[in-house]
């Protein structure tokens, strides 16, 4: 069996799509123990999390104080693809990440989520904090 590519759309040093457990899989599967090293590796595996539908792994990774009480997945959407715009380390435990994420809603029209993502490490974990929609 071959393994999936990885959601996020990362490639290696070939341009060849990494495989999801060595890009976010080892992230999203191994929470506790493999923390995203990264904001940009946070924000990648999100999107990850959000083609698979994982609450647990969404809800685990926002920062407590903008954290939802609950998290909804639209039936019937299915995400498109991922691009990083740019990142840049504000200072060590603060990150920004520009991406533009493509969705198709379940009656078939399509979307565009263009975000500059927030990112702040309290204790080794990185979290997503809140972001502007541009």
């Amino acid at each position: 069996m071959t393994p999936i590519d990885c959601p996020c759309g990362q490639r290696d040093a070939r341009h060849r799509p990494l495989a999801f457990p060595a890009c976010c899989g080892r992230y999203l599967d191994h929470f506790e123990s493999a923390p995203a090293p990264d904001a940009q590796s946070l924000m990648r595996s999100r999107y990850s999390a959000f083609v698979l539908e994982r609450r647990d792994y969404l809800l685990a990774t926002w920062h407590a104080t903008t954290r939802p009480t609950t998290l909804e997945f639209e039936p019937g959407a299915k995400w498109l693809g991922l691009e990083v715009r740019g990142h840049k380390l504000v200072d060590a435990d603060h990150a920004e990440v520009e991406f533009v994420a493509r969705q198709r809603d379940s009656s078939g029209r399509a979307h565009r989520l263009h975000e500059r993502s927030r990112f702040v490490r309290e204790q080794g974990r990185w979290t997503y904090l809140d972001g502007v929609m541009k």
